[in-house]
C-alpha cells in the first residue's frame, strides 16, 4: 500500500489511530453507497467517510473534487439527512463537514457518529427491517432482522428484563432460590423491611414480578424468572430460549477442563445460583492475605471487589435473547468473562466510565441488595482500581459482531514483569537504557498483549494521546516496533516474531487461546502438520461447501491463522475463501477472531470456537 499518501490523507481528514474510515471516489456522483455507510458507522462505533479518494485493493488513489462538486455534494448530502424517506436520522452537525484542500483539489470529510441507543438503529428507507446496516471486517454488512428487533428492543426506554411474561406463574419460580436469595438479603442489608414481604409482593419490589398500568397486564417479569427461576421455564420459546451459562476452570494446560458448570440438569440454572455456584470458583484464583479490620478477619480485598464488579456486571448486561450464552474462564493467570449483546454506550465512553447504561435494571437492582453491581456508572473504574491495587495490568475490554459479544480480559500479570524485561534487553540490549518509562512500557506491552495501541497506552500512562502517538512514531523510527502504516486501528508490534515471554513458554497467559493476542505458528513440524490438513481440499478444484467447513475447522482448532495462511494451505483465493466460507463461519460461531475488537485488522486470524456441551 503507498503509506505516505495514505497517511496524507488520513492527516488532512482528520482521521485518528482509533477511528474508522471509508473512501469513496465521487469522481462519477455522489456515491450512492455512502447512505449504507452512513448507517453502518451510526449504528457501529462511528467513523469517517471521505470522499475524493478511493482504495483499489491494496492501492490508495487521490482523485480529488473541483470547487463545483463540494458545494454540490454538501448540498446532496444535507439534503438527503433531512429527508426522512432517505435516512432515519440526521446525526451530522456542521461541524461534522469539512472540506479539506490536498494537493491542489479537495477532500469531503464527513465525520459520522455513533448513535446514542435510544435511536438505533439509523435505517434507510421508511422501515429498519432490510434497510439497516453495520460494520464488520467486511466493511458494511446488511443487519438480520433479528439484529434489528434487538437494536429496536435496547432502544426501548423500558428494561429488556422488565417484560411481563404471558402465561408464566409463580410455579415457574424455584423457591429455594428465593428462600436462599432472602438470606443473603438479609446478611446484605439487615433487618430490611422487604424481607418480611409475601413471595409475590418480594418479587414486586424487587421487579420480578410487574403489573402494566396502561394495559392492566400483571404477572412474572423476564426478570423474575431469570434470577429466581425453574431451568426449562426460563428457557421455553416464550421466555429466554438462547440462555445459557457456562463456567469453565483451565488450570491444568493438559485437561480440556478442570472444572465446569453449566446447565446440565442437576440444578435449577437460573442466574442466582450460578452466581451461588462460580463466584466461590472465580474468587478462589485470587490471593486473599490474612487481614484485620475492626477485629475482624477480612479475606476480600479490592481485587475480589473488581472481579465481583466484572462477573456482576456480565450477568445484569447481557442480552439475554442473542445467541452465545455467558462463559466465563478461569486460567491460571487471567479471568475472561464473555455476555452476549453490545455494549450501550460508546467504547470510548464505557471507558471513561460514570455513565449508567443498563440493559437488565430489575437484574441489577436485584444483585444491588445482596452487595453486588454498582449502580452510578462507577462500576468500570472499581474494576480497574482493585486491579491496579495488585499492580496488575489493567484489564482489557472488546466486543465482537455477529454474534454480537462483549469480552473483559482481567490478567494476572504486573506491569513490567522481570522476564519480558530480560526478554526485552536479549532482543534490544543496551538501547533500551535510553528509553523512557512510558517507552518501556510501550515495548513491554507489545510483548505480553502481542500488540500495542494509542489507546490501550492511555488506560497504562498518565500521558496525554498526543504524546503517546508521538512517542509510538518515534518507537517506529528507531526499529523498535513496527505498525500497520496507519491503517484502521493502528497496532504496533515487536519487529521480529517473538514469543510471549521471556521463557518462551507463554507464562504471561495474554499471547494464546481465547485472549485473542497471538499469533500463527512458523515452525516446520506445524508446517507440514498443517499442510497435511490441508490436503484434502488442497489437492481438488472443486470440494463440498461441508467438507470445505469441515476442513477449515480443523486447521484452525486450537491455533490462529491468518487469511493468507489459510489460503496458501488450501490453495483457493483469498477473496473467495473469506466471502463463501470464513466470514459466514464468524457470524455463525463456529470460527472466532483474533481480534474481534478491530474487526478490520490487517492481521486478523481465525480459530475455532469451542461447542457447548
Amino acid at each position: 500500500m503507498n503509506a505516505d499518501l495514505l497517511n496524507r490523507i488520513l492527516e488532512a481528514a482528520g482521521v485518528g489511530e482509533n477511528t474508522d474510515w471509508e473512501f469513496k471516489s465521487a469522481r462519477g456522483g455522489f456515491p450512492g453507497s455512502f447512505w449504507e455507510t452512513y448507517s453502518a458507522f451510526a449504528n457501529s462505533e462511528g467513523g469517517i467517510i471521505v470522499l475524493g479518494a478511493r482504495q483499489d485493493g491494496d492501492e490508495v488513489r487521490l482523485d480529488g473534487l473541483t470547487e463545483p462538486q463540494l458545494q454540490g455534494y454538501q448540498k446532496i448530502l444535507w439534503d438527503g439527512l433531512n429527508n426522512r424517506q432517505k435516512v432515519s436520522r440526521c446525526l451530522l452537525a456542521n461541524a461534522d463537514v469539512q472540506v479539506v484542500p490536498l494537493e491542489g483539489s479537495g477532500l469531503l470529510s464527513i465525520r459520522v457518529p455513533r448513535a446514542e441507543r435510544g435511536i438505533r438503529p439509523v435505517y434507510l428507507g421508511p422501515t429498519p427491517f432490510g434497510n439497516s446496516y453495520r460494520r464488520n471486517h467486511e466493511g458494511d454488512y446488511r443487519c438480520a432482522d433479528d439484529e434489528v428487533r434487538r437494536m429496536l428492543a435496547d432502544a426501548d426506554p423500558t428494561p429488556a428484563d422488565h417484560r411481563i411474561l404471558k402465561g408464566f406463574s409463580l410455579e415457574d419460580i424455584d423457591l429455594a432460590s428465593l428462600t436462599q436469595y432472602r438470606q443473603r438479603f438479609l446478611s446484605s442489608k439487615g433487618e430490611h423491611a422487604w424481607l418480611s414481604l409475601p413471595d409475590k409482593e418480594l418479587l414486586e419490589r424487587l421487579g420480578g414480578w410487574r403489573k402494566d398500568r396502561v394495559s392492566g397486564a400483571e404477572g412474572l417479569t423476564l426478570a423474575g424468572l431469570l434470577m429466581f427461576g425453574k431451568d426449562k421455564a426460563i428457557r421455553d420459546p416464550e421466555a429466554a430460549p438462547n440462555y445459557f451459562v457456562d463456567y469453565r476452570e483451565k488450570l491444568d494446560p493438559k485437561t480440556r477442563w478442570t472444572d465446569r458448570v453449566y446447565p446440565d440438569g442437576t440444578w435449577e440454572a437460573n442466574v442466582f445460583q450460578f452466581y451461588l455456584r462460580v463466584w466461590p470458583k472465580l474468587s478462589a484464583g485470587l490471593p486473599a492475605p490474612f487481614q484485620i479490620e475492626g477485629g475482624m478477619r477480612r479475606d476480600e480485598t479490592p481485587a475480589h471487589e473488581a472481579l465481583r464488579e466484572a462477573f456482576v456486571n456480565s450477568l445484569i448486561h447481557a442480552d439475554y435473547s442473542a445467541p452465545g450464552g455467558i462463559v466465563f474462564e478461569r486460567y491460571p493467570d487471567k479471568f475472561i468473562l464473555e455476555n452476549p449483546g453490545t455494549l450501550l454506550v460508546s467504547l470510548e465512553q464505557f471507558r471513561r466510565g460514570g455513565v449508567s447504561e443498563c440493559r437488565n435494571k430489575a437484574l441489577q437492582k436485584m444483585f444491588l441488595m445482596i452487595g453486588g453491581g454498582e449502580q452510578a456508572g462507577s462500576g468500570v473504574d472499581k474494576i480497574r482500581a482493585g486491579w491496579k491495587s495488585r499492580q496488575w495490568r489493567l484489564p482489557l475490554i472488546g466486543f465482537q459482531i455477529n454474534p454480537d459479544r462483549v469480552k473483559i480480559i482481567l490478567p494476572m500479570v504486573s506491569l513490567i514483569p522481570d522476564t519480558t524485561l530480560e526478554h526485552l534487553r536479549k532482543l534490544f540490549g543496551s538501547r533500551l537504557d535510553h528509553l523512557t518509562a512510558s517507552q518501556i512500557q510501550a515495548m513491554a506491552t507489545a510483548e505480553i498483549e502481542g500488540e500495542v495501541s494509542n489507546t490501550r497506552l492511555q488506560e497504562l500512562l498518565s500521558d496525554h494521546p498526543a504524546d503517546i502517538s508521538r512517542m509510538l512514531f518515534e518507537l517506529r523510527e528507531q526499529g523498535l516496533l513496527e505498525s500497520d502504516n496507519r491503517r484502521r486501528w493502528t497496532r504496533y508490534h515487536l519487529p521480529s516474531p517473538v514469543g510471549s515471554s521471556g521463557s518462551g513458554d507463554d507464562s504471561s497467559g495474554l499471547a494464546a487461546d481465547s485472549s485473542g493476542l497471538a499469533a500463527d505458528s512458523s515452525g516446520l513440524a506445524e508446517d507440514i502438520a498443517l499442510r497435511e490438513l490441508a490436503a484434502p481440499v488442497a489437492s481438488k478444484k472443486k470440494v463440498s461447501a461441508k467438507e470445505m467447513t469441515a476442513v477449515l475447522k480443523q486447521l484452525c482448532q486450537g491455533r490462529f491463522l491468518t487469511l493468507e495462511s489459510l489460503s496458501r494451505f488450501l490453495k483457493r483465493n483469498p477473496q473467495n475463501l473469506r466471502n463463501a466460507y470464513l466470514t459466514p463461519m464468524v457470524r455463525e460461531g463456529s470460527l472466532r477472531l483474533l481480534y474481534p475488537e478491530s474487526p478490520n485488522h490487517p492481521d486478523q486470524a481465525y480459530t475455532k470456537a469451542e461447542e457447548k456441551a
